[in-house]
């Protein structure tokens, strides 16, 4: 017993002793007088106001968390339960304690979980159990709910084994994930959706060189049909019979190469998700420049390919790809319109970092500086009609084959603007391979 006393030192500091008086008697019992003992407890004071603090400290944290945090000694029965844990489970602290932690959990877990606190329990590791594992809990309802769960051991000062759980409820983070993949589908939905008005917006710029090319393999075909029709109506038709053959021929020739250009711009517009695949880079540049060949033809601008090494190929989605070279070369025929000299080169060489640089360059007057910062960006155009908005897309393709596209002035006078794809070896071509045999058999 006794009593603390705190007192002040000679030298000013502040300590506690400990008063306690005891009898003094003689052999018969009579009381003679009273010993007074005083015991210096300052260190032993001190120790106690500090677990006096640091529990209060405990307690608030407790109280105040956002996560449930849930005690529970070596048989799984609650010990604990804080405000958060009443919140999230929808159970009254005194509705938990002293039972079993199995009633926040489903069946199958809540065995599983007290089978890891039973082995945890005899081991006598003291650990972390689990750290950031996420699990399904049940609510009071019986609905059940995504958490994670850090579970730590520790030992009470009468040496008995705990176990405390934070609990954080992972619902609203699920849904916000779940909104995040919806967002980004939706992202892809219009981004293919831009690409596929782009593409139109592309076609539409062409659609009167689309006609005029479309025109003359037809007319051809009718010039031949009714060559065929007068030649068996004024002469027999056995004599005109190799003349109206070969007319026919020469039709039916026409026809294919018009239905040859109908396709080509049939798969040029097509709507599609990226498709990337093992392509020929000159098939690619080619099928392109054939796009183009009739505006070039009219505006008198020389098309040339120097693509190095012949048979290079490349990982992409081709629809995608012609798109960009369509577009670049579209724009620097019609920027060349009032150059003297009107030359396009396309060009293709091996970089570092596996990729095939395409450039394609113009002899046209070259980009004004004061938009060359900005000339990838939507809506910005050096055009006197048109969005806008087709280097925008060039890039966002070329971005997302891995490249990427910049534009930098001709040496020779007018612009250059190059391109990144990736470049596939012959052991990228075999995994590619192998992975589509394994795809096509699953």
């Amino acid at each position: 017993g006794g009593e603390a006393i705190r007192i002040r030192r000679l030298d000013g500091e502040e300590g506690v002793i400990l008063d306690s008086a005891a009898p003094v008697r003689d052999a018969d019992g009579h009381l003679l007088g009273a010993v007074n003992i005083l015991q210096d407890i300052t260190g032993r004071q001190r120790e106690q106001d500090r677990r006096t603090e640091l529990e209060a400290q405990y307690r608030a944290i407790v109280e105040t968390a956002e996560d449930a945090i849930v005690t529970i000694d070596e048989r799984g029965m609650v010990q604990s339960f804080n405000p958060a844990a009443e919140r999230i489970f929808g159970y009254a602290a005194s509705e938990v304690i002293g039972h079993s932690i199995g009633v926040l959990m489903p069946e199958q877990m809540a065995r599983m979980h007290d089978g890891a606190v039973t082995r945890y329990a005899t081991s006598g590791q003291r650990r972390v159990l689990w750290h950031g594992r996420e699990l399904t809990a049940r609510r009071s309802d019986g609905s059940e709910f995504p958490i994670e769960l850090s579970l730590a051991e520790w030992r009470t000062s009468g040496g008995q084994r705990r176990f405390t759980g934070l609990m954080r409820d992972l619902t609203e983070r699920r849904r916000a994930e779940a909104a995040l993949r919806e967002s980004d589908r939706r992202m892809r939905e219009l981004q293919a959706e831009f690409l596929h008005i782009a593409r139109m917006s592309e076609i539409g710029q062409m659609a009167t060189t689309l006609a005029h090319e479309l025109n003359q393999p037809l007319a051809a075909v009718a010039n031949y049909i009714n060559g065929s029709r007068r030649l068996l109506d004024v002469a027999e038709p056995a004599e005109k019979l190799p003349a109206v053959r070969q007319a026919l021929a020469a039709a039916a020739q026409q026809a294919i190469h018009a239905g040859q250009i109908i396709r080509r711009m049939r798969s040029f517009v097509a709507r599609g998700d990226t498709d990337k695949r093992i392509e020929e880079l000159d098939e690619l540049v080619q099928g392109a420049a054939e796009l183009v060949s009739l505006p070039a033809k009219q505006r008198r601008v020389e098309v040339r390919l120097d693509l190095q090494p012949r048979g290079q190929r490349v990982l992409a989605d081709r629809t995608q790809v012609q798109q960009v070279l369509v577009n670049l070369m579209h724009n620097a025929i019609e920027a060349m319109e009032e150059s003297e000299r009107r030359s396009l080169t396309v060009t293709a060489r091996p970089v570092e970092g596996e990729m095939v640089e395409i450039a394609v360059a113009d002899t046209g007057p070259g980009i004004p500086p004061e938009i060359a910062a900005d000339l990838f960006k939507p809506f910005n155009t050096t055009k006197r009609s048109g969005m806008g908005v087709g280097l925008s897309v060039c890039r966002t393709i070329v971005e997302a084959h891995g490249g990427r596209i910049q534009a930098e002035p001709n040496p020779g006078g007018g612009t250059v603007f190059r391109f990144t794809l990736p470049a596939v070896s012959a052991e990228g071509e075999a995994s590619q391979l192998s992975t589509e045999t394994a795809e096509a058999g699953s």
